[in-house]
């Protein structure tokens, strides 16, 4: 599959066991990405099937694959339930969502995903607009910093990085690419765990630049609403902030998590769950693609 060389799909065969498609229902990929997943739910539909595909990134859209039964929707899956309405859909069989940067992010050294290359310090999933992540180290405060540092990279040293960031900034060589943000951190790094740490501060750039947990509260609460009875809903993560939402989410369908009982004190959870622990990928996967080493997929279908 030629979309395999911009990104390699996680999980994709226990990925399509889980929206158990029908050739005939409507399907969402979230995030087309390189269209693996897309691709291979196509190939399972009828004439009369239908799958919608959202990415934010150009790149992705331009990539995208042609089929009649497919429409690649540029644009955040928070904004799902619009979307779908536009193209007339007002309820769907299955929504899958792979939460996963795509390779091509990781390895196109420009857009500053990676910290293997010097590059400007971007990392906006949607190039048209927002603020970059140099932007965002150069003015937000010092507690701003420390917050993001330990709340989405769960970075014992946040505080000290964030002090050292606007300390940098401060005496006039401001940390606006790759290569300055490694320069500035890496003494708080602990050598024995350097990539995985320098992993976890790019990591909660990435997700304070691009506003994903919010964007996944809005999507989780939109794809219960526009499931059908019966209809699946599985999504892969990769770090436990998302794992922790959805596996919420899918035990209560609300985005706090709180379970609501009956006057019996029975559960009265939309979701019924398919997997009560997540699927992750075998050996042999992960020694074809080391990327997928932290995905786990869970799976629901809405009652």
């Amino acid at each position: 599959m030629p979309e395999e060389v911009y990104h390699i799909p996680a999980l994709l065969p226990e990925a399509l066991d889980a929206l158990d498609i029908r050739p005939d229902g409507i399907y969402v990929d979230a995030t087309l990405g390189g269209g693996g997943h897309s691709h291979a739910i196509v190939e399972r539909l009828g004439e009369a099937g239908r799958l919608y595909s959202f990415d934010q990134d150009s790149d992705a859209i331009e990539r995208a694959f042609e089929d009649p039964r497919f429409t690649a929707v540029y644009g955040n899956f928070r904004y799902l339930r619009n979307f779908l309405r536009y193209y007339g859909v007002e309820s769907v069989d299955g929504i899958l969502a792979d939460l996963g940067v795509s390779s091509h992010h990781f390895d196109d050294a420009g857009r500053g995903f990676s910290f293997r290359a010097d590059a400007p310090l971007d990392m906006r999933m949607n190039r048209r607009g927002g603020r970059t992540a140099a932007s965002l180290l150069a003015t937000a405060d010092e507690e701003c910093i420390a917050e993001i540092l330990w709340l989405y990279g769960e970075l014992r040293q946040s505080r000290r990085m964030a002090r050292a960031i606007v300390e940098a900034r401060k005496s006039g060589r401001p940390v606006d690419t790759t290569g300055r943000l490694l320069e500035v951190v890496r003494p708080f790094i602990n050598p024995r765990q350097e990539k995985k740490e320098l992993a976890q501060v790019f990591q909660a750039l990435r997700i304070e630049v691009n506003g994903e947990m919010s964007a996944l509260e809005n999507f989780l609460s939109q794809a219960l609403a526009v499931l059908k009875p019966g209809g699946r809903l599985a999504i892969i993560t990769y770090h436990s902030l998302e794992d922790r939402l959805v596996k919420n989410f899918m035990r209560s369908g609300r985005i706090d998590g709180e379970i609501e009982k009956d006057f019996y004190g029975r559960s009265t959870s939309p979701f019924r769950l398919l997997t009560t622990k997540p699927i992750v990928p075998g050996e042999a996967e992960v020694e074809r693609n080391p990327r997928a080493r932290s995905a786990k997929l869970r799976c629901a279908v809405k009652l």
